[in-house]
């Protein structure tokens, strides 16, 4: 069976060196490193101050250096003590659910000033696996390697509904649709769809022979995408109870998914860094195909606009990229160890992130809504230096703007 980020066993022997890349987490080591004298000029120097000149006609660069300028408050990190495997932000309070490998889930609260620990919740014997909350945010749904499912209140974290061996293998994703329903996908690629009400699934289909990695709908609920670790993306009729579509064998699991353009277009990545485009309903082959980091594993996204995506994987490191026209924007945050999962608050302000190290962290992303509308397919990109380029919500800057400081 393919190898699953989600059952990641922690190797510690390359995370000295990867902490070599990403030493600091803290604001105060936002300038790299440099030996260069204040009354040299260097050649790198130069580069950069040419670098500049170019970039003064280019509107996207002009909008991001100016919201550089403005604070960007996030909350603390959070340090837990066992691996992360999933982080659920709620539909509507400054709540964060974070899942871990021992089975447990913990609630936090967050603002700008602190998180705090509200409830742990013992809910799964084994690694939980994906937590999630319904539209309402009354309900949060969690489920695991211990192949149960549970369906927790969130007010009084008491038990609501819970399935014991819901499938015959692991399950893997979970999504909550409405209605009290939700669909769950395991390791060996069988779907099944519950209404928490009832006592057995409504149905449950095969969809593929390998572990479903990620499961959306649209806001019809009609349609039910799952990518999958054998290649393939499928989807159900969630309506008729069977299988919609299935894509063609592609030469790497899918990792996750995401909907732009007001829910018409599909974006699916894969384990060695390709991004996939799909047409709603036609997901038979993809309509167009993007290169992100390449030989490095996308393992999660997360939309932020109708156009831009932010992505994270095994290097660590968050990107974002508009896809309508297709550019690299930059980076949004890095961590020392493989990024597990990412997810956007309520209000749009942060994403979160949660790595192999243990820990969730924030980024105030507020500043792409004055980029979004920016990108202009015509104009003059250099996608390795965009790719690169630190945005305000980095721990990083970038070298020219240490050099602007210097002048």
């Amino acid at each position: 069976m393919t190898m699953k980020f989600k059952d990641f066993d922690r190797d510690t022997s390359d995370e000295s060196e990867m902490e070599e890349d990403f030493d600091s987490d803290s604001d105060e080591d936002d300038v790299e490193n440099t030996d260069t004298p204040d009354n040299e000029t260097t050649k790198e120097e130069q580069n950069n101050e040419d670098d500049d000149d170019e970039d003064d006609d280019d509107e996207v660069i002009k909008a991001i250096k100016a919201e550089k300028n403005k604070p960007r408050d996030h909350p603390p990190n959070i340090i837990c003590d066992d691996a992360i495997v999933d982080i659920c932000f709620h539909p509507a309070n400054d709540l964060i659910a974070i899942a871990n490998m021992v089975g447990d889930i913990l609630l936090y609260e967050y603002n700008n000033n602190e998180t705090v620990l509200k409830e742990t919740i013992e809910v799964h014997t084994k690694a939980c696996r994906d937590v999630e909350f319904d539209d309402e945010g009354t309900t949060m749904y969690s489920t695991g390697k211990d192949k149960t499912i549970v369906a927790t209140d969130v007010q009084t974290g008491k038990l609501k509904q819970c399935y014991n061996d819901a499938h015959e293998e692991p399950v893997y994703t979970l999504v909550s649709l409405d209605d009290n329903k939700i669909v769950t996908g395991d390791d060996a690629g069988t779907v099944k769809l519950w209404d928490i009400r009832k006592k057995d699934s409504i149905f449950t289909i095969k969809v593929g022979e390998d572990y479903i990695s990620d499961m959306l709908t649209n806001e019809a609920q009609k349609y039910l995408v799952c990518a999958g670790g054998d290649g393939t993306i499928t989807s159900i009729d969630l309506k008729g109870n069977k299988i919609y579509t299935r894509s063609e064998q592609y030469d790497a699991e899918f990792t996750c998914m995401g909907l732009f353009r007001s829910e018409t277009k599909l974006l699916a990545a894969s384990a060695t860094g390709r991004l996939y485009l799909f047409n709603w309903k036609e997901f038979g082959y993809h309509s167009d195909e993007y290169i992100g980091q390449k030989k490095i594993s996308v393992q999660c996204m997360v939309p932020i606009t109708q156009n831009i995506v932010v992505t994270s994987g095994e290097d660590g490191i968050l990107r974002a990229a508009h896809m309508f026209p297709q550019r690299q924007l930059g980076v949004v945050g890095q961590h020392s160890m493989p990024v597990e999962r990412l997810d956007i608050s309520h209000d749009g302000t942060y994403i979160a992130s949660c790595s192999h190290n243990n820990d969730v962290k924030f980024w105030n992303i507020t500043y792409f809504e004055s980029i979004d509308t920016l990108i202009n397919v015509n104009e003059k990109q250099d996608k390795k230096k965009d790719m690169s380029n630190n945005l305000p919500s980095s721990n990083y800057k970038n070298s020219s703007d240490f050099f602007s400081g210097l002048v």
